[in-house]
């Protein structure tokens, strides 16, 4: 081994779990929160430190116990590694963590960001040159009364709203956010309605300036989906469908777009690849985040340059967030001017 190898096994992989609480409670059609559990993964060499997220989430079977367990799995592996390229170290990681994708995704994302960091390099430089083009992110409102939801949408004006549906009367419910607002709507139903529901729905959400619906059937329902893409006056993009790699290629026949989330995939490298097989198959491509901290924010927006629909408004969820990093100004992405994913870890 020579001298420059040696030097690079020095870094070690450690991790802390943290509770996020949120300003308001959040409700989509299957849960509420109002504290969000998270790991911070940090990969360090004592000078250079690279930082990845994970949260806990009922419906992916993602607790603190299991990814406490997976990431002590993996620790070893990261601790003995040299300075690989992140691809080949997700390919050593991947046949040890089972289906815990969202401790692959946090470990992924720490290892690009320390990668790019001790390159001094951003990350998003490594796929993109133009910082100028990048979605604007949406602003997500919970299922709650429609008091509380206009309250919301006053509380923090945004140019682009993800409504979150699945109530029993989503087209009044809808109307009345309309009154507060002339912003752009995009709808996630979370799973919530039929095809016979989206289809009829669709004309009438248009009217409402609603951009695209997002996941309005059961993750499993493809044969509706199907249906829903030949009839639906709107574009309608998986989330729930659309999980890893394997499922990008099953989507295309009904849905017009897959929304990409790191933690249910994998990390960045997975979300590479799945951008790239999109665009294939003639796909519109969406990235999304779960409730989290900056952390995990400003590692998804790295992808900005590459997508046509950013939801990276995790953070702002947040009634205090841990870390500083990739910020927005009326939705647009401002990020830090460091390399890496720009992240620093509040004291």
């Amino acid at each position: 081994m020579n001298a420059l190898g040696a030097f690079f096994m020095s870094f070690t992989l450690s991790f802390q779990f943290y509770d996020l609480p949120l300003k308001h409670p959040f409700t989509i059609s299957r849960y509420t929160v109002n504290i969000q559990k998270t790991v911070i993964v940090t990969i360090s060499d004592g000078t250079i430190s690279g930082y990845g997220e994970a949260t806990a989430n009922p419906y992916y079977h993602s607790t603190q116990e299991r990814l406490q367990q997976t990431l002590s799995l993996l620790k070893p592996v990261v601790d003995a590694a040299e300075l690989i390229a992140p691809q080949d170290l997700w390919a050593q990681m991947r046949p040890l963590v089972g289906d815990d994708y969202f401790a692959l995704c946090a470990v992924d994302m720490a290892y690009w960001d320390y990668y790019a960091r001790k390159n001094n390099r951003t990350l998003r430089s490594y796929w993109s040159e133009n910082d100028a083009k990048t979605p604007m992110t949406s602003y997500t409102i919970g299922i709650d009364s429609i008091e509380v939801m206009q309250q919301k949408i006053l509380e923090q004006p945004w140019p682009l709203y993800k409504i979150k549906l699945g109530t029993t009367d989503d087209l009044a419910l809808l109307k009345s956010l309309r009154s507060v607002t002339d912003a752009v709507f995009r709808i996630d139903a979370n799973c919530a309605w039929t095809a016979q529901q989206t289809i009829e729905y669709a004309p009438l959400l248009k009217e409402l300036n609603v951009e695209f619906i997002e996941q309005p059937l059961k993750a499993e329902n493809l044969t509706g989906m199907q249906w829903v893409k030949q009839y639906s006056v709107l574009p309608v993009l998986a989330d729930e469908s659309c999980q890893q790699e394997t499922d990008v290629a099953v989507c295309a026949d009904g849905f017009h777009g897959i929304n990409i989330k790191l933690m249910k995939c994998g990390g960045i490298t997975p979300a590479l690849r799945m951008i790239h097989h999109a665009r294939k198959l003639g796909l519109k491509v969406m990235a999304g985040c779960m409730t989290e901290s900056t952390v995990g924010i400003s590692g998804l927006c790295q992808l900005a340059p590459l997508l046509d629909y950013l939801d990276a408004d995790g953070a702002l969820l947040l009634a205090q967030d841990i870390a500083t990093g990739v910020h927005f100004e009326s939705g647009q992405i401002r990020y830090a001017q460091t390399a890496g994913t720009g992240v620093q870890i509040k004291s």
